[in-house]
């Protein structure tokens, strides 16, 4: 065979003569993007994207169906290269209608896989499940314990009847896995030779070390608590997460080989420049351990806790003096673990005092209701005005009625004050969950927000200070959501591993194609009533700090995560159209038009075809015609309405299809699916 010299990217390559350019390219290890190539069948040139750039040739080439010749100059990665193949991806990405991800996973803060795990655990697979949880969270038996599940207020099933129990099964996969005496252990890199300290041992630092322990380098973690854990051990309540579980869990981040050290407080025992000075990065994630203040008369009051503060000394076993009457002020879910947990220290009258209704209580409503069945009242529409002391001690709370005006900025009706309306509740102690805020002390040097956070850098998570890295509570927008922390610790790993080894490069979201589905597209789906946790009863769970849930049996789990509707795509892994669109940024709103609105297609008996998913690449007609040889498929119809169609003259055509399934492997973005 007679051999040609050709020039790719610089590099001089020997091949055959008569061979494409994308043919000599992959057999080099040079990838040319494709969607509408494979060796079985002959080069179609439908999708656009295998375009490369040629000397002294005014025209960009299709690489799959352009002959190479003895001498040729080609350049596959130009700006003019890479702004055509982003163009025929929006144009392809405009008439593609689909999920990639479920909105579970989607709305989760961690990016956690909840469909993939709610599948596995659907299937009896419960350590498959905490493998891919582990994927994104460390913590799952914990966080499935106390995470408002921001995954279930996106969950479709909701649209039938109720979103699937996404976090219960979280954590039921997590316990069998603990206890399992043979517990899932991710794999380790190599060791880098390279250190992380991290300040602060909750969720955030937790997460950060794991990752980067994972990924080999030496990880030291710094708190200044007696254990790590941060607000997951010292402000959630024994009742809602046993200490023991969590322990557990810290401990298989121990043994990655992270090292613990506790009670060492920056700016009391050590200074952020010593940690700089040890380690090669620094990840700052002290979380928010001060309680806000109201600003209202009688504050300095003895018997007046913060809503932090208060649930810390608890969980330390510090005594703390609240009396028989107490009132909490605040709606979140702060405010209910501090009343659920006073109703636990035997206090005779617990009141929660919200300045809106219930319907805008910010808290789970789960844990409203669970409150109040354990003898909590609420005044709604209350705001305190002063608390009234004797002899510097509550004595009580003045109220000033509220009711609902316009919408804020969020779109709360805002409360108002309803003119000359009081009301005095006597009291012994007043506990104020109303937000939380950072402790600066110790990290003077870092710049701050206008809210006096740490200022960090969205993307990148950087400070001011070179090497130090920030997320969580203490940053920017200030206290939220464990989940939250957990995702922004995460995807900092990967910045710092970046860093570490000599790379400037940020987070940036990827790119996913999502649709609106409405209960009408759902109407034909089975009612099947959401699994109902159990729980020891309101009269005996108030009375000690013994975990009130008391779990899924693996047969509840398994029936619970059956009602999951699949919604993401079963081929987002292998997907090349998805994993193409995040290389080349793509903006497919640009293109912004009419879009196919096709059923899913099952006449194939063993196949479905999502005609909203289809390129029309042609690669399954061509493989069924000139593969396999017998030309089932077909393009019906011409322009905008064309689809690809299957013919049926017999049942033999179906049993074939049946075994063959080389149509569903040759398909580039998950339009085909077996069943």
């Amino acid at each position: 065979m007679e051999s040609i010299k050709v020039t790719i990217n610089g590099r001089e390559i020997i091949a055959e003569k008569g061979q494409t350019i994308l043919q000599i390219a992959e057999n080099n290890g040079i990838e040319i993007p494709t969607l509408c190539y494979i060796d079985e069948v002959k080069a179609y040139g439908a999708c656009g994207l295998c375009v490369v750039e040629a000397e002294n040739t005014p025209k960009l080439l299709r690489a799959c169906s352009s002959v190479a010749f003895d001498g040729m100059v080609v350049k596959t990665d130009t700006p003019r290269v890479r702004q055509a193949r982003k163009i025929a991806l929006e144009l392809l990405l405009s008439d593609h209608t689909g999920d990639c991800k479920g909105p579970c996973s989607l709305n989760c803060p961690a990016g956690t896989d909840c469909q993939g795990y709610v599948k596995l655990i659907a299937e009896g697979k419960f350590k498959e499940a905490v493998e891919l949880v582990k994927d994104r969270v460390p913590l799952p038996a914990s966080i499935g314990r106390v995470c408002p599940h921001p995954c279930e207020t996106a969950c479709r099933r909701q649209l039938v009847e109720e979103p699937i129990s996404i976090a219960f099964l979280k954590s039921f996969a997590a316990d069998k896995d603990l206890q399992s005496g043979d517990k899932f252990m991710p794999e380790v890199a190599e060791p880098s030779g390279k250190t992380v300290g991290i300040i602060g041992g909750g969720p955030a630092g937790l997460t950060a070390a794991y990752f980067l322990a994972v990924k080999g380098h030496k990880v030291t973690v710094y708190d200044a608590m007696p254990k790590m854990g941060g607000m997951l051990r010292y402000g959630i309540p024994q009742y809602r997460l046993p200490k023991e579980i969590l322990d557990m869990e810290i401990s298989s981040v121990a043994e990655l080989g992270v090292e613990m050290k506790n009670n060492v407080k920056v700016g009391t025992d050590i200074t952020l420049d010593e940690i700089r000075s040890k380690h090669d990065a620094v990840i700052v994630a002290v979380g928010a351990w001060t309680s806000s203040s109201m600003g209202v008369t009688g504050e300095e009051l003895d018997g007046v806790f913060g809503g932090i503060d208060f649930l810390r000394s608890v969980a330390l076993g510090q005594p703390v003096d609240i009396g028989k009457r107490v009132a909490v002020i605040g709606g979140g879910n702060t405010a209910m673990d501090a009343c659920r947990t006073t109703v636990r220290l035997n206090a005779d009258e617990v009141y929660v005092i919200y300045r809106r209704t219930r319907a805008e209580m910010p808290a789970e409503k789960v844990e409203i209701d669970e409150a109040e069945e354990e003898g909590v009242v609420y005044k709604f529409l209350c705001n305190p005005t002063e608390i009234i002391g004797d002899n510097g001690k509550v004595k009580a709370v003045k109220l000033q009625k509220m009711e609902l005006g316009e919408p804020d900025a969020g779109g709360r009706r805002r409360p108002v004050p309803v003119e000359g309306a009081f009301e005095t509740i006597e009291l012994d102690s007043v506990i104020m969950a109303i937000g939380q805020k950072i402790n600066i002390g110790g990290f003077e040097q870092l710049e701050l927000t206008n809210r006096g956070n740490i200022s960090a850098d969205t993307s990148t998570f950087r400070t001011s200070m070179d090497g130090v890295f920030a997320v969580g509570d203490a940053t920017n927008r200030g206290a939220s959501i464990a989940i939250e922390a957990i995702g922004e610790a995460q995807k900092a790993s990967e910045v710092v591993d970046g860093y570490l080894n000599g790379e400037n490069v940020g987070y940036k979201k990827p790119y996913f194609v999502e649709k609106t589905v409405t209960a009408e597209d759902l109407a034909d789906r089975e009612k099947c009533s959401r699994a109902k946790m159990p729980q020891r009863s309101p009269e005996e769970r108030k009375h000690d700090f013994i975990e009130v849930n008391l779990g899924f049996t693996a047969e509840q789990a398994m029936n619970e995560a059956k009602r999951c509707l699949q919604c993401g795509c079963h081929d987002f892994h292998e997907c090349k159209l998805i994993r193409y669109a995040n290389q080349y940024d793509v903006q497919p709103e640009r293109f912004f038009g009419e879009k196919h609105n096709c059923p899913k297609e099952q006449k194939l008996v063993s196949i479905e075809r999502d005609q909203n998913k289809c390129i029309l690449c042609n690669l399954c007609v061509r493989v069924c015609d000139e593969e396999v040889g017998k030309g089932i498929l077909g393009l019906v119809g011409r322009g905008f309405t064309t689809v690809i169609k299957p013919e049926f003259d017999s049942p033999d055509v179906a049993a074939y299809c049946k075994d063959c399934q080389k149509c569903v492997n040759a398909c580039p973005t998950g339009a085909l699916k077996s069943l």
